[in-house]
């Protein structure tokens, strides 16, 4: 009966409603009446859940389809102009997007917050409250994927002709829960009911093949055959820009068989896995990022991931090429460079190039060279990283199991590489076998898909000015002397709409209240102006009261998700980034412990004279990485220590903040007053979490490493915390560590030991500590230079507790970081890429 008086009061709920606000589609709203009408309209006539149930899930569904109404439109036009007008488009080729929320970003890109948070006054509910429903996209895992969603705003922003391509994958990376073990991973239930973002577009379906074999007929032209045939199926999801009516499209691919593939008799018969197993092996491709690839099956997962990714798009831009070409009995493929520019975000899609090849030539009948030629045009490569285990070497043998027409053109690639060498280059002999593609060592043979992409790419760019002058003069040297005009820079980006005037509200009204204008948000150079204001006390006061109610949300986000209070009047110390050994959260945790036993030696009157700082960390350790996990579980068990120990946690606390992701950076970032970008000088790309920290009026606390050398550059060096060894000095340090030569600072042995004591509890964490410890050898002689660096990173940090007593000093620097940030918009980079790289043009819907 309770079941039933509760659905009848529910029942009642909406039909009041109804009556006052009546269910009538109006896909084109910007009234508020009219909008909340549109929602009540999608609540009932396009039901998800059992009828009259209006709650705030399904209050944030019904929401979502109404701005998607708007969004479809806009969609729609911008499809049809760009098919109209024909320009050259890029393709943006990724594994990963991590998009976050898009109903903020939506509706305020669309320029309706303010109507639609009336709109849903009416309904009885909150915007904020409807917000918080929507679970996050899990397509990705970090910078890599974070950079290519900030990449889409910025494309569609400047009414560029420009795609994502992606994989839907059903469980993401995984859900990150911590527990007295540490961190524990279950599935992301992001898709456990459905995403109102996209649009299943059944027409749009491509064969993907795997395994077979290579057919030579006798005109001596070779086929693919055989194997197992699986099915791309796309999902479309719409990527507004700021207010404009350009909205690109994010393409990500599902796997599927078809019914032919389920045999019946097997299922009659009782063989239900073998009736359905090619289903099973379709569903297995997007079920989860990054499968674990410590087996041969692991590998080849990934291994048809990626080609999945680059078979399905490639198919698909054909045919548009195909589609907007004027004559459609007569292709022109030389025009194909001069209509489509493909990005490889990172070596993922690197096998765009061999299936490009594959299509031209196998499916479209043209011959090698004017394959060659275009695909060499059309395909451009990013590079992420200088770590040599990031760098990409597929084992031939799984390759020729999998992609054997694939292994036959990178072959051929790999030859014509090697008599160009030897033809034109005769002082580089020596070095071809480290310069080639095929790296044939009888004991693992393996291809690299970083000299794949070099060699075949237009253009090689890196993500920072370090980062590629480290791939010009060391990781690519050789490559540079063959082609200097090949390599380029492009500095990472954010976009400024999530990443402040979304999320920072408060700040953001500022900005615009002393620029007079909200221009900045599409325009991020203006924040220069705000220098001029860095002295001033008004402007100072009301920064530190929007610093402070970020802070107060966040304090009540951490209470929320760990149970920890925290005080919003102590100093916010944030690292919040994918858990790795050579970005460091070890040092920051080592740092922790010896500030903590420091405290605990203290008389009470002295603690009164410190810093109170609150420590934050927050990242995913990839479930197989052993060492990664062991931080984590540190950071935990020095947190459960301090946290409740009474005679110090007025003055410092250690949190670390479960299941980073973008929703939780939206929070902490605005909240945060220092933040640590501490990875070992040259090891890091870029980095964009430093970009949006300094956007959002934080100091940073770094290395010169990455983006942060420009950074310094802008906002000015007396505004960053530096410490640490360069870039260039690394290589000789390392050497010295493995002679023996290193001393440890004795504030470093002490922390270290204090672990040891048992004093953050029983866990063995020797194998952790002894990667510090010794001179050489696997896993061992501090190979990421925590122990040298860590002298430095302490009178760092005690500048640090210094300047923030200083609230007039550390207002004006917190200004000034904002106002030097101009640079890092997103927008420039994409300006850049478009202009210098892509070779496309603004087309803008009418």
């Amino acid at each position: 009966m309770a079941a039933t008086s509760t659905e009848n009061g529910t029942a009642a709920a909406m039909a009041k409603i109804s009556e006052k606000i009546p269910p009538v589609a109006h896909p084109l709203a910007k009234e508020p009446t009219e909008i909340a009408s549109n929602i009540n309209y999608h609540a009932q006539y396009s039901p998800h859940f059992s009828p009259f149930k209006f709650e705030p899930e399904q209050a944030f569904y019904a929401t979502a389809e109404s701005v998607r109404d708007r969004l479809i439109k806009q969609w729609n036009e911008t499809y049809c102009h760009y098919h109209q007008v024909n320009p050259k488009q890029t393709y943006y080729l990724s594994m990963e997007y991590l998009q976050g929320r898009a109903l903020t970003n939506a509706v305020g890109n669309l320029d309706v917050q303010d109507a639609y948070a009336d709109a849903l006054k009416q309904l009885g509910h909150n915007l904020e409250d409807i917000v918080e429903q929507e679970k996050d996209a899990a397509l990705g895992n970090g910078g890599l994927g974070r950079l290519a969603s900030c990449f889409l705003d910025s494309m569609a922003t400047l009414n560029l002709p420009a795609w994502g391509y992606g994989l839907r994958y059903k469980y993401g990376l995984f859900k990150q829960r911590i527990s007295k073990a540490g961190q524990e991973e279950s599935a992301d239930d992001w898709l456990e009911k459905f995403s109102p973002w996209e649009v299943v577009r059944h027409d749009v379906v491509f064969p993907i093949r795997f395994f077979g074999k290579v057919e030579v007929h006798p005109s001596g032209s070779r086929k693919w055959v055989g194997g197992e045939v699986i099915q791309a199926l796309a999902y479309d999801v719409p990527i507004p820009g700021y207010k404009t009516k350009n909205t690109n499209s994010l393409r990500l691919w599902d796997a599927k068989a078809s019914a032919e593939d389920f045999n019946l008799f097997q299922f009659n018969d009782g063989q239900y896995e073998s009736a359905a197993s090619l289903h099973a092996r379709a569903q297995q491709i997007c079920a989860v990022l990054y499968p674990g690839d410590a087996t041969e099956e692991g590998k080849l997962l990934r291994l048809k991931q990626q080609f999945f990714l680059c078979s399905a798009s490639l198919q698909d831009i054909i045919g548009r090429f195909k589609e907007r070409s004027a004559k459609k009995d007569q292709i022109l493929w030389s025009e194909f460079p001069s209509k489509v520019a493909v990005q490889m975000n990172d070596t993922h899609p690197t096998l765009a190039i061999p299936e490009l090849m594959r299509l031209l030539m196998d499916d479209e009948g043209l011959g090698w060279d004017e394959a060659w030629d275009i695909t060499s045009r059309s395909v451009a490569y990013t590079n992420h990283t200088v770590l040599p285990e990031a760098l990409e070497k597929w084992s031939q043998a799984v390759m020729w199991k999998l992609l054997p027409r694939h292994m036959e053109i990178i072959g051929e690639i790999d030859k014509r590489f090697i008599k160009l060498i030897e033809s034109t280059r005769p002082d580089l002999e020596g070095k071809i076998a480290d310069l080639r593609i095929l790296d044939n060592n009888p004991k693992k043979a393996v291809v690299r898909m970083a000299n794949l992409c070099v060699v075949s790419a237009h253009t090689v760019n890196g993500v920072a000015q370090l980062h590629s002058d480290i791939l010009k003069s060391e990781l690519f040297a050789d490559y540079v002397s063959i082609w200097p005009a090949k390599f380029q820079n492009k500095t990472n980006g954010i976009t400024p709409r999530r990443w402040l005037s979304f999320c920072n509200p408060e700040l953001s009204r500022i900005i615009t209240k002393w620029l007079k204008t909200d221009q900045w948000v599409a325009n991020l150079d203006l924040l220069t102006n705000l220098r001029e204001f860095a002295d001033n006390s008004e402007l100072q006061g009301e920064w530190e009261s929007a610093k402070l109610a970020s802070k107060k949300r966040l304090a009540n986000y951490v209470l929320q998700v760990t149970g920890v209070s925290i005080d919003p009047n102590s100093l916010f110390d944030i690292q919040i980034k994918r858990i790795h050994e050579y970005k460091r959260q070890l040092l920051n945790i080592l740092y922790a412990v010896y500030r903590y036993k420091k405290l605990k030696e203290m008389s009470p009157e002295d603690r009164k004279n410190t810093t109170a700082r609150t420590i934050m960390i927050g990242g995913k350790a990839f479930a197989t990485y052993t060492n990664a996990k062991r931080i984590v579980k540190l950071v935990n068990d020095v947190g459960a220590v301090v946290n409740s120990d009474p005679e110090v946690n007025s003055f410092l606390k250690v949190v670390f903040v479960p299941n980073y992701n973008v929703s939780v950076a939206e929070v902490l970032i605005p909240g945060s007053e220092l933040s640590q970008h501490i990875s070992t000088a040259g090891m890091e790309a870029s980095g964009t979490s430093n970009m949006k920290f300094a956007l959002n009026g934080c100091l940073i606390i770094g290395t010169l490493d990455g983006a942060n050398v420009e950074i310094r550059e802008e906002i000015g060096e007396s505004n960053f915390f530096l410490f640490g060894a360069t870039a260039d000095e690394v290589p000789r340090l390392r050497k010295e560590r493995e002679q023996g030569l290193f001393k440890p600072d004795p504030r470093f042995e002490e922390s270290k030991q204090f672990i040891r004591s048992g004093a953050f509890g029983s866990y063995d964490y020797n194998p952790l500590l002894e990667s510090l410890e010794g001179n050489s050898g696997y896993g061992r002689g501090d190979y990421f230079l925590v122990g040298h660096d860590f002298p430095s990173y302490m009178d760092a940090q005690e500048r640090v507790d210094e300047a923030y007593k200083d609230r007039k000093r550390w207002m004006r620097m917190s200004i000034l970081s904002t106002a030097g940030s101009g640079k890092f918009s997103s927008d420039r980079t994409i300006a850049q890429y478009a202009t210098e790289i892509w070779k496309i043009n603004e087309c803008r819907v009418p």
